[in-house]
């Protein structure tokens, strides 16, 4: 019998409270509007009230007047010191046709919105005050606001290099001859006409930055609400300011929610450091709620068409598709990626199509800039392949369930290949999600309760609606996303570092930072469980570019999957070190060394080894180690995952229709995902509780909409509708497991999962109620008098 170590409890897999929470739920965190700086003054920022227009003179010396004011500043006094903002992921071979926004514009404005003048006073309150004295002439233009209308003849044009307001022309999959023979070979062909709306993040935080220049060092400091810190002092130094990059330091304090609208680079940010050092004072920006609904970059937006082909027994034999992408009036930082590689390459869902054509028309248009919103192009995909099954029930007359059944990827396939360019699907069993989803939920009850109230003519008609996505995480590997035409001509790598101290004690520092997820919870459960350290002995720190090592940030639900692989393998490599020393220490040959719940021995004589608190003490001492051997106990990875990760699940939504009002209710919402192993399943939970919410929103409530000339018509929370509590379900949830073999954890990616599985699942719902009634689509939002004029016209 071989003796071992008493294991301590094994916390991956448990679901132990975040540790984050007190401290902000309590008020003791510290955001970017609780940075206090010495001297510090304040920004304010005079914005277009035109969606187009030519700025022919702008008269500041009446606001210069005003008390307090310290200077005003307009494009003309910038345009030679700051670059515009740059386009880094300029996927589509968008590189003739790319337009980035100036920090403030220059000649011309292209949306309701854009800075036209900063004015730094004492107080905002000063600097507020002073914007209403800054006189400009604008020349109104005419504007185009509608993505498929602005590539039509005569259409209003934004920029001289973009003909037709064309930024891109990309396509995957099969050439469009073959999809069309395909489809014309079909038994069954149905088109459908989809609107995908715009949406706007609204994070419980508006975005901000205070900028410090230190004239005796040459040193900046940028505090910003940032998903990314690293990459924005990367972009900062490299192509906005044409300064070095280690003459940059970025902070981004505790980030209240982000949802990809704090990924990309703002105006404010190289703004407020040229500001601090002209003035010799830290300037402050922070936007109020209408700026950020005006001016921060929303999500989604397309216009499609879309024929799919299907033999008479539900098999879909081809797909064709063709989007307008409205990217707005500039590109953001990585907008040609969100509707090409991260939406055009998964159109395939869960299933297996042989025949595939994508087309999609990147647009310019006088409205604001479009780019990853929680997602990023994966919701926009799985609402596509989702309402195209749908529609191929109807068509054949089968049930929902058994098209997806007939055409699911199989669990023997993987790793699978869609042939539309992604890379290959990495695990999968998806009937057996939705057939668990399907068994919860009481499926077959819910059909014979929808008859029974269809066939007693009942005003409140039942609808049942699913969902069966897959989407790609872990937005990371350089052999995909490093390609040119691609990604942005470089991997996403993470990075960690993980010291054993002197005392025992354990400091992670990572590239990725949190903006809600738990970072600080998961990583120290996972670094627990693998060095077999206590717990409360291990710190994770992050977000700061001074004391991290370098990464790329928290997108794409690649947190776990990359940055918390850098971190295991960098445990991995600090316990091979212990061996090592724990092998000289004893006297014994290293590959006789077992390392064992934080303690190093020789195989089968536990009770003579060195714990990693004894290994840590003696690295650092120093005075008897291996031969070639450094000090210190410590070591740091820079991952490149092989593949990205593809979690996937079934998510049914039931409902009730009220047929004289419109009003929809949801009875029940149910949710199987599969997102590998867990880590932690109360923040897996709490992060599908939100992403459901965010889905079922776009479904039934939000949309962001512009009128003829380019003003934002939802420009507040009074018109843009985001949903109460007490406005979504409980959630019924449940997950299979099916563990990833791109990484050692087996973890897959959950923070977007919710989000991409709900919206067709509550459209779905809506429509089965009433599809009876000759209603086979209907657009978001389903709001009550879209529902209603659809049911009235059916009845007439």
């Amino acid at each position: 019998m071989t003796a071992t170590v008493d294991a301590p409890e094994r916390l991956v897999g448990k679901a132990i409270k975040r540790r984050e929470d007190p401290r902000l739920i309590t008020g003791a965190g510290s955001f970017l509007d609780d940075v206090r700086l010495p001297g510090m003054a304040h920004a304010a920022v005079l914005r277009s009230p035109y969606a187009h227009a030519r700025i022919r003179g702008i008269d500041v010396s009446r606001a210069l007047a005003m008390p307090g004011v310290l200077g005003v500043f307009t494009g003309e006094d910038v345009k030679d010191d700051i670059n515009p903002l740059p386009c880094a992921w300029q996927a589509g071979k968008v590189q003739n046709n790319v337009n980035t926004p100036r920090v403030l514009a220059l000649e011309k404005v292209m949306q309701v919105g854009d800075p036209v003048a900063v004015v730094v006073a004492e107080s905002r309150y000063q600097a507020e005050d002073a914007l209403d004295a800054i006189e400009v002439d604008y020349e109104e233009l005419p504007v185009v606001v509608d993505a498929k209308k602005a590539t039509e003849p005569g259409a209003p044009q934004l920029h001289d290099n973009a003909p037709n307001n064309v930024v891109m022309e990309w396509s995957c999959g099969k050439d469009a001859a073959t999809v069309d023979q395909a489809l014309a070979d079909a038994d069954v062909r149905v088109s459908q006409h989809i609107v995908n709306q715009r949406l706007i993040a609204s994070a419980m935080e508006p975005r901000g930055s205070i900028g410090r220049y230190d004239p005796g060092t040459g040193e900046y400091t940028l505090w910003a609400t940032s998903q990314a810190p690293h990459v924005h002092r990367l972009l900062l130094g490299a192509f906005i300011l044409g300064v070095p990059e280690q003459t940059i330091r970025v902070i981004a304090p505790n980030v209240g929610g982000g949802f990809g609208s704090k990924i990309f680079m703002y105006f404010d940010m190289p703004l407020v450091l040229w500001l601090s050092k002209k003035l010799g004072r830290p300037v402050k920006f922070f936007e109020d709620r209408t700026e950020n609904y005006l001016h921060t970059a929303q999500g989604r937006d397309h216009i499609t068409d879309v024929e799919v082909g299907a033999t008479k027994d539900g098999k879909i034999t081809a797909l064709k598709v063709k989007t307008w992408a409205n990217l707005g009036g500039y590109l953001s930082t990585v907008a040609p990626g969100i509707p090409t590689t991260l939406y055009g390459r998964m159109v395939a869902g869960c299933y297996k199509i042989p025949n595939i054509h994508v087309d999609v028309t990147g647009v310019y248009t006088n409205t604001a800039m479009v780019d990853a919103y929680r997602g990023a192009g994966r919701p926009e995909a799985a609402y596509l392949i989702e309402r195209v099954c749908d529609l191929v029930a109807g068509a054949t007359g089968l049930d929902p369930a058994e098209i997806r059944r007939r055409n699911f990827i199989q669990p023997g396939d993987f790793p699978y290949d869609t042939g539309i360019g992604m890379l290959p699907y990495d695990s999968g069993d998806y009937e057996r999600a939705l057939n668990h989803a399907l068994d919860l939920v009481g499926y077959q009850d819910l059909r014979a309760e929808q008859d029974k109230r269809r066939q007693n003519g009942s005003d409140k008609l039942l609808g049942v609606g699913m969902s069966s996505y897959v989407e790609v995480c872990g937005i990371a590997p350089s052999k995909w996303i490093g390609l040119p035409g691609e990604g942005w001509g470089a991997g996403l790598w993470e990075s960690a570092n993980v010291r054993v101290h002197l005392t025992g004690k354990v400091v992670v520092t990572t590239g990725s930072l949190p903006h809600g997820q738990g970072h600080e919870t998961t990583f120290a459960q996972l670094t627990a469980d693998q060095l077999g350290v206590p717990y409360d002995d291990i710190e994770v720190k992050h977000s700061d570019t001074l004391g991290t090592p370098f990464g790329f940030g928290s997108y794409g639900s690649r947190s776990l999957a990359v940055g918390g692989t850098a971190i295991y393998k960098s445990v991995e490599k600090v316990k091979e070190k212990a061996k090592l020393l724990a092998a000289h220490m004893l006297e014994a040959a290293p590959e006789d060394i077992v390392y064992e719940n934080g303690k190093a021995f020789v195989k089968g004589s536990p009770e003579q080894g060195k714990t990693i608190q004894d290994l840590a003490l003696a690295a650092h001492v120093g005075y008897d180690l291996p031969e070639g051997m450094e000090p210190t106990l410590e070591a740091t990875t820079f991952y490149d995952p092989p593949n990205c990760t593809f979690p996937f699940g079934t998510h049914v939504c039931v409902v009730e229709v009220d047929r004289n009002t419109g009003e929809v209710d949801v009875l029940r919402y149910l949710a199987v995902d599969d997102v590998g192993n867990v880590i932690n399943p109360m923040i897996v939970d709490g992060q599908l509780h939100g992403g459901i919410a965010q889905g079922l929103a776009q479904a039934l409530y939000e949309g962001a909409v512009y009128n003829d000339i380019g003003e934002l018509v939802t420009g507040t929370m009074n018109e843009y509708a985001i949903p109460k509590a007490d406005m979504v379900p409980n959630y019924e949830l449940d997950r299979t497991v099916t563990p990833t073999p791109v990484n050692p954890m087996g973890a897959k990616g959950a923070g977007e999962a919710g989000t991409i599985a709900a919206t067709p699942a509550v459209v779905n719902a809506v429509v089965d109620a009433v599809t009876h009634l000759g209603i086979r689509h209907l657009d978001m939002p389903l709001t009550p008098e879209r529902v209603w004029r659809s049911l009235q016209g059916a009845s007439a």
